[in-house]
């Protein structure tokens, strides 16, 4: 057997098993949390995380996590601010992308670019700046508020509108055009159907990272009772005097269940979406 043939078994065998390794090690935790979950609290102190559960039968723990921790208001809240987050989003950014892509002015580059350079910024950095306007503004524990700042310029998906827009044809403008359609009507009849798959690809990131936010979500709805969202309805479990992570573990299925329902019966145009925003360009 030549060297090459050796090298390219070695690297193909390295290959196959860096993606077990890797797929090991993203699947352990959600292995670990779905056992930990049906343990007892005696269980959970007595034994190790990988440690069968006596009973898979035991849905205590997932009643105490829904009803002690107020996750069908969790839940409400959840869906409220995902629901407009999204079509707010989908609605500025698709325009915004419409008007940098189609029309040519003077600072169309420059705001590109301000873009960009507003992409790099850590939003961790940005914190003490957009508390003090949301304090000004009266908008903390105000779910509108809260709302309204989730609803900020997604740099990501305005990007990927127009990448997809460079790829739609100016002669479907000029045909409008001609036919007597303003530019409302160019955008919302003739080109805003087209986007379709790059909307999918944006509502998944932007979805996905509303509804695991945390930081935001804990610093800005304060009021845990009224304003709990489903990543912060969790902390309902820990406290200085110990973390109840059986409940904790619990909760974090019930809170993965929605996305899971949601991903088998939509996995076709998530895929389609992905796949078509992804190579445009």
């Amino acid at each position: 057997m030549s060297i090459s043939k050796i090298l390219r078994a070695v690297l193909t065998t390295a290959k196959y098993i860096s993606l077990i390794f890797f797929s090991f090690c993203a699947v352990l935790p959600v292995v670990s949390c779905f056992i930990t979950a049906f343990k007892t609290d005696a269980e959970y102190q007595t034994t190790n995380v990988m440690t069968m559960p006596q009973s898979w039968l035991n849905f205590d723990n997932f009643v105490q996590a829904f009803t002690k921790a107020g996750m069908a208001r969790a839940f409400m809240n959840s869906t409220i601010i995902l629901i407009c987050v999204l079509f707010f989003s989908v609605m500025i950014g698709t325009q915004l992308a419409y008007v940098l892509n189609r029309f040519k002015f003077f600072g169309n580059t420059i705001i590109r670019a301000l873009f960009l350079f507003a992409s790099q910024l850590p939003g961790v950095a940005m914190q003490i700046a957009v508390y003090e306007i949301m304090y000004n503004l009266g908008f903390i524990n105000s779910l509108v508020g809260y709302i309204i700042m989730m609803c900020g310029t997604d740099i990501i998906s305005i990007y990927i509108y127009i990448q997809f827009f460079e790829n739609i044809d100016y002669s479907l403008d000029e045909s409008a055009i001609i036919d007597g359609a303003n530019y409302f009507t160019i955008f919302y009849k003739v080109l805003f159907p087209l986007l379709k798959p790059a909307i999918v690809t944006s509502c998944i990131l932007k979805g996905v990272s509303t509804y695991n936010e945390y930081y935001c979500a804990n610093l800005y709805l304060q009021d845990k009772k009224k304003y709990a969202t489903v990543a912060t309805s969790l902390y309902t479990f820990v406290g200085p005097l110990g973390s109840k992570y059986n409940l904790i573990c619990a909760g974090v299925i019930i809170s993965l269940l929605p996305a899971l329902i949601v991903f088998v019966l939509c996995q076709k145009q998530i895929y389609s979406g992905l796949t078509a925003g992804a190579v445009k360009g």
